[in-house]
């Protein structure tokens, strides 16, 4: 009898899963992740003087905190309340990071 070369398909086809997952995981899943974490910490973090972005595009410096809510003073000496939620970032950070 001569012996098989290669290996069996099943074997072969798990590790090639195998494979794809580790992928998907290091360059999908996991910097995801991070930056669901980074951005959950900067909205714990985020306090009365700040100058945000909103995901709607409204820059505004916070005047007020609640636990769900924002007081948001615009350019324009207007008072506006957002969801904590729906806040993008820092109006600063994106400019420091430039420089």
């Amino acid at each position: 009898m001569v012996p098989r070369e290669g290996g069996n398909a099943t074997v072969i086809f798990l590790v090639q899963m195998v494979a794809i997952f580790a992928i998907f995981y290091f360059l999908l899943i996991r910097p995801q992740t991070k930056e669901r974490d980074r951005h959950q910490e900067m909205l714990k973090n985020l306090g009365k003087g700040d100058e945000i972005v909103t995901n709607g595009g409204i820059i505004g410096t916070i005047v007020h905190t609640d636990e769900h809510r924002l007081t948001v003073r615009t350019a324009e000496n207007t008072r506006i309340t957002i969801d904590r939620s729906r806040i993008a970032g820092l109006a600063g950070a994106e400019r420091d990071e430039e420089e």
